[in-house]
């Protein structure tokens, strides 16, 4: 174990980059427990309002991850400094993502449905982050032989033909495959190769006029979002907590 922790983590130099996803994740979990308690009035935290003005844990997020982020690109990668820029920063972007929806909404809506995009976005981060720990480079460089990466030619047309399936699979609606396609280029051909979402940019352009390729977009669509909805629900609930719920219209709540 020890072997592969100098081999793969601290000769490439990514222990800062450890540091930061273990102070990510540890600090989005800390929050979400401390916002629950503050939710149901249990424990001694209590939300901080000075002079009536709600004061978000966005605030201090941006903070740390200004001063980390500073302090990081000071440092360099190696050393104690980097280190703890690196967990200083890994904090602040806990804290901001945490509340991404309301950064998004400009909104509080940490509570509602649409919170539930602040959950999305850590899990999607953190995965991404682990990808690169785990040794995959932007774009799928990683995959080029050593021949190949001799050649610029090699390298600039990987660059671009991932990049072109990043694009496509953005465009046909797929967000999630697009973002890990940046690291896994066979995410990426897959939701270019995929039919599109029927409400996303290339579903309006190019099944405007092809009726059958509409109605199967349509139809995989529901029978997707049936199919997961329920899952990813439960997913983000157990993790940030269940949002609150609207009465129905014409119900006291």
């Amino acid at each position: 174990m020890g072997h592969w922790f100098d081999q793969n983590i601290l000769e490439p130099g990514k222990l800062p980059l450890l540091l930061a996803l273990a102070a990510f994740v540890l600090t989005f979990a800390i929050t979400r427990v401390i916002t629950r308690m503050i939710r149901v009035g249990k424990g001694p935290f209590r939300n901080i309002t000075p002079g009536g003005v709600h004061v978000h844990h966005v605030v201090p997020g941006v903070v740390l991850s200004v001063i980390g982020g500073f302090g990081a690109v000071a440092s360099g990668r190696q050393g104690v400094t980097a280190g703890v820029c690196a967990v200083i920063f890994g904090m602040g972007a806990g804290l901001v993502l945490d509340e991404f929806a309301l950064i998004l909404h400009l909104d509080d809506v940490y509570w509602t449905e649409e919170g539930r995009q602040s959950v999305e976005v850590v899990v999607l981060t953190a995965a991404l982050v682990l990808l690169v720990l785990a040794g995959f480079s932007p774009l799928g460089v990683n995959e080029l032989s050593s021949d190949q990466q001799q050649g610029r030619l090699g390298v600039v047309l990987t660059l671009v033909v991932n990049f072109c399936f990043v694009l496509i699979s953005l465009f046909k609606g797929k967000a999630r495959l697009a973002v890990v396609g940046t690291l896994v280029p066979f995410v990426a051909l897959i939701g270019a190769i995929r039919l599109a979402r029927p409400t996303s940019m290339w579903a309006r352009r190019f099944y405007r006029n092809r009726h059958r390729a509409r109605a199967r977009a349509v139809l995989r669509a529901y029978h997707h979002d049936v199919r997961w909805v329920g899952p990813r629900r439960r997913f983000q609930d157990l993790i940030g907590g269940a949002p609150d719920r609207v009465p129905a219209p014409g119900r006291k709540s």
